[in-house]
């Protein structure tokens, strides 16, 4: 284990870790020495994780959890304090991704994935500050990062409800970073802004691009995107879960309020 971004004696809860990116982060946080609790809808997968992890040396534990539901917070927070010890870093992946062109979204759908991406960013954030300030069952202070995009930075064709998600998410970060800081809490709020990254939620962005019409075929709209990159390829899971230790980690520990760009250039170019 490398010394740098060491997280040993610190505790995470990681959301939506049954897969993709959240499951990098957790595999992350665990090789960096962290005790992590996965959660997900998708218990089948966390429980895969959480015994390969176990199985390599690490300490993990998962659960069954619906973001979206407020009462799943308080009680997979202090179900995490009761079995690993603590709790000082949470990550807020779990997310899902609705495309379209604007006029053929419908307000339930629209209303869903603001449900998911965004009110859990809050119930997470708000159960997690009064576990973390001082006082808290945790009480010792704290990291939360919380999953954005490139989306919520930059207008992409087929992206506006997701991207509004995201971008609700970039200024959340924000404020509560200023508020959590200015109270005196110890906790740090930083955002992730992956681009577009190799799993089945990125490569669902070139079938929304032939779906609206900007690509002929799947060839295209890859082509185009990759276009788009000055590194040329798509991220890999690792390159979002490196950033995540990093930020959850002493070494970041005058960071608050930022967005971290992942992106290959994406943003830049």
């Amino acid at each position: 284990m490398s010394n740098f971004a060491d997280l040993s004696g610190k505790v995470a809860l990681v959301t939506g870790a049954g897969a993709g990116i959240g499951a990098a982060c957790a595999r992350e946080l665990c090789a960096a020495g962290a005790t992590v609790m996965l959660t997900d809808i998708n218990l089948a997968g966390c429980e895969q994780l959480a015994g390969t992890l176990n199985a390599e040396g690490g300490k993990a534990f998962c659960g069954a959890q619906d973001v979206t539901v407020e009462e799943t917070w308080p009680q997979t927070i202090d179900q995490t304090i009761d079995r690993c010890g603590g709790f000082d870093i949470l990550v807020n992946n779990a997310g899902m991704y609705t495309g379209g062109k604007l006029e053929d979204n419908t307000l339930e759908a629209v209303r869903r994935v603001h449900q998911v991406n965004v009110e859990s960013v809050f119930l997470g954030m708000k159960y997690a500050a009064v576990a973390m300030q001082p006082g808290g069952r945790a009480g010792r202070g704290g990291a939360i990062i919380n999953m954005s995009s490139v989306a919520g930075l930059i207008g992409v064709p087929g992206h506006t409800a997701y991207g509004s998600t995201k971008g609700a998410v970039r200024l959340y970060t924000k404020h509560a970073a200023v508020e959590f800081a200015r109270l005196g809490y110890g906790i740090r709020v930083n955002s992730i802004h992956p681009g577009l990254i190799d799993t089945d939620m990125g490569r669902m962005v070139f079938k929304d691009l032939v779906d609206i019409g900007v690509a002929a075929d799947l060839e295209e709209a890859e082509a185009a995107i990759q276009q788009m990159i000055p590194l040329a390829t798509l991220g890999a899971v690792e390159d979002i879960a490196r950033m995540t230790r990093f930020l959850a980690s002493s070494e970041s520990s005058y960071c608050t309020g930022a967005e971290f760009v992942v992106d290959g250039g994406m943003t830049a170019a």
